[in-house]
C-alpha cells in the first residue's frame, strides 16, 4: 500500500503525526488471552491506511475511512 511513498520523509520532522500512526496500530491491536496478537496484519494495515491518506490526501483504493476510535490518544 505504501510502496512509492516517503512516509519517513513526511513524518520525520512531526513527530505528533508519527504517534497517531503507533496509536492507529496499537487502538486495533486485539490480543488473545495468553496476550499473543490475533489481527496485527489488519492493525498494521489500518495504520499504513492513515500514513496512505495523511501522504496523498485521500484513501487508499477499496480502504475504509478510519474511524475516530483508531486515531485516539491514551
Amino acid at each position: 500500500m505504501l510502496a512509492g511513498i516517503d512516509y519517513w520523509e513526511e513524518l520525520r520532522d512531526s513527530p505528533s503525526q508519527a504517534e497517531i500512526c503507533f496509536a492507529i496500530f496499537v487502538n486495533v491491536l486485539e490480543l488473545d488471552a495468553q496476550g499473543e496478537p490475533v489481527n496485527e496484519k489488519y492493525a498494521e494495515r489500518r495504520a499504513a491506511t492513515w500514513l496512505y491518506q495523511y501522504c496523498t490526501g485521500e484513501l487508499p483504493p477499496g480502504e475504509a475511512a478510519l474511524e475516530a476510535w483508531e486515531c485516539e490518544l491514551h
